[in-house]
C-alpha cells in the first residue's frame, strides 16, 4: 500500500477503506492530491481524461476541476481564426463528457471571430476555450434578437463584460425593450410600458423610451403605476438634457407614490446636473429613507459625471465638492479627473 501511495497512484477501494477505518484521513488526503496532480500531468502531456479518470475525480469530490482540465486539454488546439482543429475522436470525447459547447466553438470559430469583432471582444484570447464558449452561445443568442437567460445574465456580469456604453449592452436592453413591448400588446398590462420604457433608456434610444410612457394619466388609477411610468420618462428627459421637463415628472410620480424612493433619487441627480449638490444631497437623503442604498445614488452621480465628459469645469466641481465632503466615501470620484490626465 505504501508502494501505492508514493507512486501516486489511485487508492484501490480495499485501501482506502483500510486507511478510512483507521481515520487515516490525511494519508487519504494526500494520496487524492497526487493522483489529482498525475491527472492534470496526464492532460498537459497531450492526453485526454479516460471515464475512470473523470468518474475518480467525481467520486472524489473533485468534479469542479473537469473543467479546467479539460481546457488545458483544448487549449493547444485552440485558435481564433478558420477552421476546425479538433479530429473526430477529440469530438467523441468532448460529447461523451459533457462538453458539447466546446465542440459548437471549435466548429464556428470563423463565425465567432465575426462576432467578437461585432461586439468589440476581440481581446480576450488569452481567455481559456471554456470562456469562449460560454461567450460564443451567448452572442449567438444575442445577434438573433434571443432573450438572455437569468444565469447568462450574470456570467456577463461577472466578467464584466455588460455594461453602459458598450454593444452587449445596448443589444441587450434592446432585446428586452422588444420583448415587454410585445408582452403589452399581448396582455396590455401597463407595467410592461415601464419596463420597455426603462430598457429603451439604457438602449440609448430617448424616443422610443418616451413612446411607451405618453399616457393620458388622468384614466390610470394604479399610483404605483404612474409613479413607476413617470419616474422613467422624467429619466429619459433627463438622458435627453429636458431638466424641466424631468422635474415635472418626478414631482408627479412623488405625488403618486410618495413612499417610492425612486423619484426622489431621479430629482437628487437632476439638482446634480444642474449643479445644485446642496438640495441633490437632501433629496438622495429623503430617498435613502424610502429604501435606496448609497449604491443608487453613486450610480447616478457617475452618470452626471459621465454627462460633463465636455464639461470639464464641472466635472472637476462635483468631484472637488463630493471630496470635501467625504473624501473616503467618495474616494472612487478621483479617477474621473485622472482619466482626463488631470
Amino acid at each position: 500500500m505504501l508502494k501505492q501511495i508514493d507512486s501516486g497512484k489511485a487508492l484501490s477501494e480495499s485501501n482506502r477503506h483500510f486507511l478510512k477505518k483507521r481515520k487515516l484521513t490525511e494519508t487519504i488526503a494526500l494520496t487524492v492530491k497526487k493522483y489529482a496532480n498525475n491527472l492534470e500531468l496526464k492532460v498537459k502531456s497531450g492526453n485526454r481524461l479516460s471515464q475512470a479518470d473523470i468518474d475518480w475525480l467525481k467520486r472524489n469530490e473533485l468534479q469542479n476541476r473537469i473543467p479546467s482540465l479539460v481546457d488545458m486539454y483544448v487549449k493547444p488546439l485552440y485558435k481564433e481564426q478558420p477552421g476546425n482543429p479538433l479530429n473526430q475522436a477529440d469530438i467523441d470525447w468532448l460529447k461523451q463528457i459533457g462538453s458539447e459547447n466546446l465542440v459548437t466553438l471549435f466548429q464556428g470559430l470563423e463565425h465567432y471571430a465575426v462576432l467578437t469583432k461585432k461586439y468589440d471582444l476581440s481581446d480576450s484570447q488569452h481567455k481559456p476555450p471554456s470562456y469562449h464558449s460560454s461567450l460564443y452561445a451567448i452572442l449567438k443568442k444575442l445577434d438573433k434578437g434571443e432573450r438572455l437567460e437569468p444565469k447568462d445574465f450574470a456570467w456577463l456580469t461577472g466578467e464584466q463584460l455588460i455594461y453602459p456604453e458598450t454593444n452587449i449592452f445596448t443589444t441587450y436592453h434592446k432585446i428586452e425593450a422588444t420583448f415587454y413591448e410585445e408582452e403589452y400588446k399581448r396582455t396590455k398590462n401597463k407595467w410592461n410600458l415601464a419596463n420597455a420604457s426603462s430598457h429603451w433608456r439604457k438602449a440609448e434610444q430617448p424616443k422610443r423610451a418616451l413612446k411607451q410612457t405618453a399616457l393620458n394619466f388622468e384614466k390610470l388609477k394604479d399610483g404605483k403605476l404612474k409613479s413607476a411610468l413617470q419616474t422613467t420618462r422624467g429619466g429619459t428627459f433627463r438622458d435627453i438634457g429636458k431638466l424641466g421637463d424631468a422635474e415635472r415628472c418626478a414631482r408627479q410620480a412623488i405625488e403618486y407614490n410618495p413612499r417610492s424612493h425612486h423619484p426622489y433619487t431621479l430629482m437628487g441627480a437632476i439638482c446634480y446636473e444642474r449643479g445644485e449638490y446642496y438640495e441633490g444631497d437632501e433629496w438622495f437623503a429623503k430617498a435613502i429613507k424610502r429604501g435606496a442604498s448609497p449604491r443608487d445614488q453613486d450610480a447616478e452621480i457617475k452618470r452626471v459625471l459621465k454627462n460633463a465628459d465636455k464639461d470639464k469645469k464641472k466635472r472637476r466641481e462635483i468631484v472637488e465638492y463630493l471630496l470635501k465632503k467625504d473624501p473616503v466615501r467618495y474616494k472612487w470620484v478621483k479617477k474621473y479627473l485622472v482619466d482626463k490626465g488631470k
